[in-house]
């Protein structure tokens, strides 16, 4: 579906992260962890880019995806945009979703990499789901956790919910995990692991090491979907 849309919120996740939020068109449908193209216009030129949809398919008033602002010219764009703006949209694309096929998933993700793993954990504990959700969230420092209050909420709601932040530039005040994703970590909070499908979300080299550990760990390549940021 190919449609045009206003800009109606914006917001400031992180120093540099924001959402940007539009209407929701009648017959615009899509699956948790989906993409959209987004179309907008950069030093005169229009430019396409593939954003995940960061909202779920059960907020029925809007949709949103989420920018890490790099300082690149299509951040920048994105960075001055006002409410009332018009941008492109074309969606939705992509196959790293979740209906509720699965009866464990675990969700890694690195950095801005989080944006369909939110938009899973929403549609989950919305529709009150069963599925056992295990959700480990790598980030540099605590200021850059995007969606952290949304995911403590989220997790006191739904107790098939855990969520496990690990900061690998952590300062001496953090008390959770200070390390990258690893086999260890992956047994100590997730130990029936061999029974779970792995989503896997952020930069490419992060992806590669992901599928690297699951491969060694037994993990056959039929419980494991992937994303990654290109230019992340």
């Amino acid at each position: 579906m190919e449609f045009t849309a206003d800009l109606t919120e914006i917001i400031q996740r992180t120093n540099d992260v924001k959402s940007f939020r539009f209407n929701r068109p009648a017959g615009f449908d899509y699956k948790a962890g989906q993409f959209m193209f987004v179309t907008t216009t950069v030093l005169g030129e229009r430019v396409r880019k593939p954003f995940t949809i960061s909202s779920s398919p059960t907020e029925n008033d809007h949709i949103e995806f989420t920018k890490k602002l790099t300082g690149h010219d299509y951040s920048n764009a994105l960075d001055e945009m006002v409410v009332g703006d018009v941008i492109d949209i074309d969606g939705p694309h992509g196959s790293l979703t979740f209906e509720g096929e699965y009866d464990k998933i675990a969700l890694l993700s690195g950095g801005i990499g989080i944006t369909p793993m939110i938009s899973i954990c929403k549609y989950c504990s919305d529709v009150e789901l069963d599925t056992k959700i295990t959700l480990i969230s790598s980030n540099k420092v605590q200021q850059d956790i995007v969606f952290g209050e949304e995911l403590d909420r989220m997790e006191r709601g739904n107790r098939n919910l855990k969520v496990v932040h690990t900061l690998t530039r952590a300062d001496e005040d953090w008390q959770g995990c200070r390390e990258r994703i690893c086999d260890s970590m992956i047994v100590h909070e997730i130990p029936d692991y061999k029974e779970y499908v792995f989503y896997l979300c952020g930069p490419p080299l992060m992806i590669d090491s992901m599928v690297s550990i699951l491969n060694s760990m037994g993990i056959p390549k039929s419980q494991v979907k992937q994303e990654s940021l290109v230019g992340y």
